[in-house]
């Protein structure tokens, strides 16, 4: 499935522009024949919005997700968004799967909130492995921090990710995360990792871009500078089939040896 990564901060505070970005980018991304777009982390709001977050934050099934579905379906592909989700009294640091007709496909709540704007701000959500079916490939769906825990992605390996969509605000200094961190998850998982970054100064963050879509040998199939753009990649199934089979992992793993992780 060709994936396509958009690596932007958006316009933050303002929603309407921000639908209007993904609607341009999702006609680019069709056009070159991309089955899904994966957006930043937080993007139908931008991430530095201090105490408007509640206030931008809307439910899964809100006026945003409306747009987007339409969106989806007027371009023909699918669409991975970051987003504050409104959840009754709480806000949750979320990422919603659209499929290519507009169907809600899965909702993800961030379950590791990162430093104390995020603490601040969230409720962390309670489940760790969320997942839906799209074009024969398995998609797992995570935010930013919850990929750095290696016990995450290992489940969504144990529960069948072929796919992990990632979408983060990675921020100066980390940006070994994006460099190295994420590959080797994909290695160690024998899985595709999508890493989607929001770019350049945000209030009194800094992100560092650097967007990739890895491969279960670990290499990357693109990588982003540090400016806005719209990248793409192919996750091949018949690919990664092969490198699970050279690449045993998961076989070879001794769950009894490993009690005091829990």
């Amino acid at each position: 499935m060709r994936t396509a990564l958009l690596q932007s901060s958006g316009r933050p505070g303002s929603v309407a522009e921000n639908l209007k970005v993904l609607d341009e980018a999702a006609g680019r991304a069709a056009a070159a024949g991309a089955g899904l777009l994966v957006t930043s982390e937080l993007f139908l709001t931008g991430y530095a919005v201090g105490d408007d977050m509640p206030r931008l934050a809307e439910p899964a099934d809100g006026d945003a997700a409306a747009a987007i579905a339409g969106t989806a379906a007027r371009h023909g592909l699918a669409i991975a968004y970051g987003y504050p989700e409104r959840d009754g009294e709480r806000v949750r640091n979320s990422l919603q799967l659209i499929s290519a007709d507009g169907t809600r496909l899965a909702n993800y709540r961030k379950t590791h909130l990162f430093g104390c704007f995020e603490r601040e701000h969230f409720t962390p959500g309670e489940q760790s492995v969320v997942q839906a079916e799209l074009n024969g490939l398995t998609v797992g769906l995570m935010i930013c921090y919850d990929v750095e825990f290696p016990e995450n992605v290992r489940a969504h390996a144990l529960a069948g990710t072929d796919l992990l969509l990632v979408p983060t605000a990675q921020m100066h200094p980390f940006q070994f995360v994006a460099e190295h961190m994420v590959p080797v998850r994909a290695f160690e998982n024998q899985m595709y990792v999508a890493y989607v970054n929001r770019v350049g100064p945000e209030g009194e963050f800094e992100f560092v871009g650097l967007s990739t879509l890895a491969g279960p040998d670990g290499v990357a199939r693109t990588r982003a500078g540090r400016h806005e753009e719209l990248l793409l990649a192919d996750a091949d199934p018949v690919f990664l089939a092969a490198s699970r089979e050279a690449n045993p992992y998961l076989a070879d793993r001794r769950p009894g040896l490993y009690g005091s992780l829990v």
